[in-house]
């Protein structure tokens, strides 16, 4: 394979994988741990 066909399937595979990892984060059961500061500061 070419020098840019294998960096640009790195770089689309770290993009892919950061925002699953993301989507995991917000959505699936760590999103329990985290907080919202608009929530906490209401009046």
């Amino acid at each position: 394979m070419e020098p840019a066909t294998v960096l640009s399937i790195s770089l689309g595979l770290c993009l892919v994988a950061i925002a699953g990892f993301s989507i995991y984060t917000s959505f699936g059961p760590p999103s329990k741990e985290l907080r919202d500061p608009f929530e906490e500061h209401e009046d």
